[in-house]
Formats: C-alpha cells, sequence, structure tokens
C-alpha cells in the first residue's frame, strides 16, 4: 500500500544518477548505436515509462540489442505554490512526503511535524489521496507494508486526526479515480466529511460525462448524500479520524504561527466555475476564509526539468516537444511517460503511452529512418565511466539489494525493509 509506482524511482533511478550526469549525457547521443547489423537502444531513464517501452520492444522484435536513444526520465520535480508563506516550516511537497515514507534516499532528511491535529493536501489527486491515507491509517495496519521503518515510528506518534483535501474546482473535475477513492472511503477508523451542497444538481449533469468519470462521481455522490447503511453508519459513528474534500477553494497564503516558526492555516480564496468541458477553470469569487492546520503538503503536480541543452525542452509545459514520442528536430530520439505528456494519468496511462512510442520506434526503424553509421554503442558508455572511476549497479546488483531487502523483512513479517542509505547499500554490494 505505501509503495505504488514511487517503488521502481526509489530503487532503480538512485543508481544511475552518479555515472550518467547530465552533462555526460549528449555525448552519447550521436554515438549510440552499433558497428554490427544488430541494432541498439538506449533507455534514459528506469520508472515505469522506461520499463514498458523497453519491454514492449523486446516483445515485439527478434534480435534487438540494447542506435536509438529514448528518453523517459520523468518529472523530477514538484510545481510550487507560488504564494506567501510556502517557505515556513510545517510546508512541504506532497513528493517529497510520498518520497519520504517510501525509502526514496533523497528524502530521508525530511522529518515531518505531525503534532498537529490537523493537516491540509493542496489537490485532489491520487497522490494527495495517497498522502491523506498514509496520515490516517493505523499504524498497525502499515506494520505490515513495506513502508519504512523510520517512517512507521514517526507515523505512530502522529497527532493528526483530520486531513482536508483542497481543490480549485468541483467534484466533477477531481482528479484521483475510483479505485484510490474506494479505498479512502473503506480506510479504518476513518470517516469521511462531503458537504452535500458541493453535489446539488450534479446528477443530472451525469449523463454528459465519460463512464470512468460517471463513476467515480456516482461514488463521490452516494458518500456525499445517502444515508449509510447501520453497520456503516456504526463504523463511521466509531472513527477518530476524519478525511474531507473542500472544493472551490484556491490557495492564497500559508498563514504563519504567532511566533512565526511554523504553518498555523491556509488562507483560500472562494472560487466559482466558468467554461465548460474541458475549458472549466476556477475564477475567484473575491469571497476568502481562512482553515487552521499546522501540516500543509501541496500536491498541485508534478514537472520535467530540462535533462540538457541540446535536447529540445518546453519550459512552460514541462516537457519534451514531440509527435507520438518522437522529439521534435531530432531524429532517433524518443519520449515517453510523463517527459512526453506531463504529469497526468495512471500506470496504465503510461503504460499504453510507454507502448505508442515503442511502436513509433520500430516503425521508423523499419522504415530506415533512424541515423546510421559505425558507432561505438554502449562501449562508449563503459570507457567513460571507467576513465570517471565509477563502478556502475547493474541489474544482477539490484537483484542483490532487493533480496536484502526481503530478508531483512522476513525477520518482522514485513514484505521487506528497505534500505534508505545509498553508501550502504554500494557497501552491500562491495562497491
Amino acid at each position: 500500500m505505501a509503495s505504488r509506482c514511487w517503488r521502481w524511482w526509489g530503487r532503480s533511478a538512485w543508481p544511475w544518477t552518479p555515472p550518467l550526469s547530465v552533462g555526460s549525457i549528449p555525448s552519447f547521443r550521436h554515438q549510440f548505436s552499433t558497428q554490427e547489423t544488430t541494432p541498439q537502444i538506449c533507455v534514459v531513464g528506469s520508472g515505469p515509462a522506461g520499463f514498458y517501452t523497453a519491454q514492449h520492444l523486446l516483445k515485439v522484435t527478434v534480435g534487438l540489442g540494447p542506435v536509438i536513444f529514448h528518453q523517459s526520465y520523468g518529472a523530477e520535480d514538484h510545481r510550487a505554490l507560488e504564494i506567501p508563506g510556502e517557505e515556513l516550516p510545517g510546508v512541504c511537497s506532497a513528493r517529497a512526503f510520498v518520497g519520504w515514507y517510501n525509502g526514496l534516499p533523497e528524502n530521508q532528511e525530511l522529518k515531518p511535524d505531525l503534532s498537529c491535529d490537523t493537516a491540509v493536501i493542496l489537490g485532489q489527486g491520487n497522490v494527495a489521496l495517497d498522502v491523506a491515507r498514509i496520515l490516517l491509517t493505523p499504524p498497525e495496519h502499515l506494520e505490515k507494508t513495506d513502508i519504512t521503518k523510520a517512517a512507521l515510528d514517526v507515523l505512530r506518534q502522529s497527532r493528526v486526526k483530520t486531513v482536508w483535501l483542497v481543490g480549485r474546482r468541483g467534484p466533477l473535475q477531481v482528479a484521483f479515480t475510483i479505485k484510490e477513492l474506494r479505498e479512502m472511503i473503506q480506510l479504518p477508523g476513518t470517516r469521511p466529511i462531503l458537504d452535500p451542497v458541493d453535489f446539488l444538481g450534479l446528477q443530472d449533469r451525469l449523463k454528459e460525462v465519460p463512464r470512468p468519470r460517471k463513476r467515480l462521481t456516482e461514488l463521490l455522490l452516494r458518500t456525499a448524500m445517502e444515508k449509510p447503511g447501520p453497520e456503516e453508519a456504526a463504523r463511521r459513528a466509531s472513527a477518530s479520524r476524519a478525511w474531507g474534500l473542500r472544493f472551490f477553494r484556491s490557495p492564497q497564503q500559508v498563514l504563519p504561527s504567532p511566533d512565526g516558526r511554523g504553518a498555523a492555516g491556509v488562507r483560500l480564496a472562494v472560487t466559482r466555475l466558468e467554461g465548460v468541458g474541458e475549458a472549466t477553470r476556477a475564477v475567484p469569487t473575491g469571497a476568502m476564509e481562512d482553515l487552521p492546520c499546522g501540516l500543509v503538503l501541496s500536491s498541485i503536480g508534478y514537472k520535467s526539468r530540462p535533462i540538457d541543452p541540446s535536447v529540445p525542452f518546453d519550459s512552460k509545459l514541462g516537457v519534451i516537444p514531440n509527435v507520438e514520442g518522437r522529439v521534435t528536430d531530432v531524429p532517433g530520439l524518443y519520449c515517453s511517460g510523463w517527459v512526453k505528456r506531463g504529469p497526468t494519468g495512471v500506470i496504465a496511462t503510461t503504460m499504453t503511452d510507454s507502448f505508442l512510442t515503442g511502436q513509433m520506434l520500430l516503425q521508423d526503424l523499419k522504415a530506415g529512418l533512424l541515423p546510421s553509421g559505425p558507432r561505438p554503442g554502449s562501449a562508449a558508455i563503459q570507457a567513460l565511466l571507467s576513465s570517471r572511476g565509477v563502478q556502475p549497479v547493474s541489474f544482477s546488483d539490484w537483484e542483490k539489494l532487493d533480496a536484502e531487502e526481503v530478508a531483512r523483512g522476513q525477520g518482522t513479517g514485513r514484505p521487506r525493509e528497505k534500505l534508505v542509505d545509498p553508501q550502504e547499500m554500494l557497501h552491500l554490494l562491495g562497491h
């Protein structure tokens, strides 16, 4: 429950940062090929998009080696709130929080303060629900997951009892999916707080929306409007924790505590919707309200970073310009995942998207549209790493770390005990 797709990022991505620095990558782009007849492809990035693209290429081709460059290094950063008070202690990104409880080495110094009774998550997507669920799940339920021991120790001491998820728009525009919502509604020891006023007239509009959105909205409607049965009513009445969705609210400022050493709340602008369909946008009404809290987590989206000046990048959209995965004006360079389409969708979306990029690459290969000529291929990487004294972490090394984590978890009845210190990992591998 605590892992999801972060597992791949947390374990697969970090070893490659030192050997393949941003500055070194372009030196390979024009070298990747082979002096043999077997084409070779390099995938830069070890998240779901990279794996799915590689999987598709290997399934539909015969004799394809590991001339073409493929980028799927993902969205490594979070979108800033850009409001006053964002820098206060007690304010952090949901991305960093998820990395913290999942064991991502770069986030192990986060030290979130969970001594308050109310947390506010700015955003209404799957990551926001993930964070809320972790904050509210009884620790005894987390003990049998692969959440890190350090995170579990902090969560055991948590005083957070209420979590609000705030969105600029309404119930028809939430970004989470039905599976995650259902898990949240059924979370042991918690009850949902949904204002029926936010859902008035929504039933009549469901005819206009696609089926997945319709099913999601119907679940929200039932939870908000229908009287629960005796068993569910009893469960909610006995719940010691709660979570709720606040619609039509846009953050304007994180309010400081009296001593200025932390967050005391979020000032929100009340909004209304203009436009229809995908063009619907939230505009301020002029009204404001303050929502007290001691912890603020921003979950308003992720963004990719430019990897190098030689690779085109649209800073406004946060993507590599492309047509169906083919990078604009750079023959032989492809992209998939969030760096291709932006930080949207779930794992299934990424899988479909990555398969499409793989298909485009194969079409170009078959049509003879890719750069050709003798090039050193992977030997160039090996020589460069050797010259820098870098000892790469291989997949077999990853398997050793995986086995070590599983072995450590067996002693405590958990799926694994995650290694979170890169130096310890390298020591275990004899590097």
